[in-house]
């Protein structure tokens, strides 16, 4: 089946033809007919399989044949359309910016010969591009769900003209919160629309969601829940918490590797991995909740070009980054959930391609490591460490162990020998030492007095 057979308006062929894909995804082959003829969808395939083409090229569709034509070849028809003034008619909704960035991309690409305008609206920059955007008139919005909110209370968006709504990755947008926010924007969409639900898993908490949502859904599965490519090379290395850091220096330096995505489960851990890198010679960068979206965008930007090779991220990017190339993914620490080790693995091996993914195990992370054999039904094949990683460790944790071991240390002097130096009263009341606990047994000798002192200066 191609492309052209889907039903789909020859500018949207011609565009998927320049990027030079040729036949649909299975997700996209299943999922498009049925979007296309307005049915709900409940979808669910893992990630990097064309998920967002799926309901990208058929919202698309829909718009186009709705959509004037401009009255000017090459002019897009900008300002109201349909009397709807500056509302936009289809929305996507994601759980991170890095995603809906990427999503808006997507219908860019797919859309770039069509008369429709699109806009991205999350959190953590100014609003006011986002406003200029939404009053220049828009047809399709991505968002998140909070920053959606907000412009609605403020007044800057109207969803009455909403013909299609789409959750994407619906289950990580439960993991992060956003029930209660996406139940608000249902709450605001036109009774009569389209609804289509995809996520990566498929667990009860969605299956609940879908029902409320969703009007006689058509469910369509092509991969099973939370599989793994077979096309990606996994190993686990049993290795100490303090020599992680010099292990993944050694497999980075020894290793052919291209681009390098490195997974921590904490923000200030992705930073000081950076920081323990650089020490290294490494180039690196980290992206996470704690940056700004600028700071982000520059990172991410820098991936993509190879200006830098490699990539720190916590799992708020393990489903919003889609670079092509990615070699490697390093799972510097294991997930707290079996099923986010899938979507890190996933940003490898796409588009037919093969990938390595390298995970690092302590002794406390025994259990996930447990759990993530059992959900992928597979045994990482096990690695050894190398000798020169295991009398190394990372310089920062050396110092602090030090550290704490000197405390340690002073903390016993003061609670033991210390201790035993008791004071006493004297015959007139004066408190003197005993001279007990002193290394040599040695009183400590009485001050001089000041004609004492006089006469053995007077003396020397």
């Amino acid at each position: 089946m191609t492309f052209n057979e889907l039903g789909l308006v020859k500018p949207i062929v011609r565009a998927i033809t320049a990027e030079g894909y040729e036949t649909p995804t299975p997700i996209q082959a299943k999922a498009l007919p049925i979007v296309i003829d307005g049915r709900d969808v409940l979808g669910c395939a893992q990630t990097g399989t064309g998920k967002t083409g799926a309901f990208a090229m058929p919202i698309l569709n829909r718009l186009a044949k709705t959509t004037p034509k401009p009255s000017t070849k090459g002019q897009r028809k900008r300002g109201p359309r349909r009397g709807s003034g500056r509302h936009p008619r289809a929305l996507v909704l994601c759980p991170t910016r890095e995603l809906a960035t990427q999503i808006e991309d997507s219908f860019k690409t797919y859309g770039r010969h069509l008369p429709l305008d699109y806009t991205t609206i999350y959190g953590g920059v100014s609003q006011h591009w986002q406003v200029r955007a939404l009053n220049a008139g828009v047809d399709v919005v991505v968002a998140t769900p909070g920053r959606l909110l907000d412009l609605i209370s403020q007044g800057f968006v109207n969803l009455t003209f909403i013909e299609v709504v789409v959750l994407d990755e619906a289950d990580r947008m439960l993991d992060m919160g956003f029930i209660h926010d996406i139940r608000k924007i249902v709450k605001k969409l036109p009774k009569d629309r389209q609804t289509l639900l995809f996520s990566a898993t498929m667990p009860r908490e969605i299956r609940t969601l879908s029902e409320s949502l969703l009007r006689d859904p058509e469910f369509i599965q092509v991969d099973p829940v939370a599989s793994t490519c077979d096309a990606i090379q996994q190993s686990v290395y049993m290795v100490r918490k303090n020599k992680k850091p010099a292990l993944l220096n050694r497999l980075i330096k020894e290793g052919d590797m291209g681009r390098t995505l490195v997974f921590t489960r904490t923000k200030h851990g992705a930073d000081r991995l950076v920081k323990s890198l650089r020490k290294a010679n490494i180039e690196s960068a980290a992206i996470h909740g704690n940056k700004t979206q600028n700071a982000r965008t520059r990172a991410l930007d820098a991936f993509k070009k190879g200006h830098i090779p490699i990539l720190i991220a916590t799992d708020i990017a393990s489903r919003g980054i889609d670079v092509d190339d990615i070699t490697h993914v390093f799972n510097y620490d294991l997930p707290n959930v079996a099923e986010t080790y899938v979507h890190r693995i996933g940003r490898t091996a796409r588009a037919g391609a093969t990938g390595v993914a390298v995970s690092f195990c302590d002794h406390d992370e025994m259990k996930t490591l447990r759990d993530i054999e059992k959900l992928i039904d597979k045994r990482l094949v096990s690695m050894n460490e190398p000798e020169d990683s295991r009398s190394e460790s990372d310089p920062d944790t050396e110092k602090k162990s030090r550290k704490k071991s000197n405390h340690s240390y002073a903390k016993k002097r003061v609670n033991g020998r210390g201790k035993s130096r008791k004071a006493t009263a004297g015959p007139r009341g004066q408190r003197r030492s005993t001279g007990k606990g002193r290394p040599n047994g040695r009183k400590t000798a009485a001050p001089k007095s000041g004609r004492s002192r006089r006469r053995s200066s007077a003396r020397s």
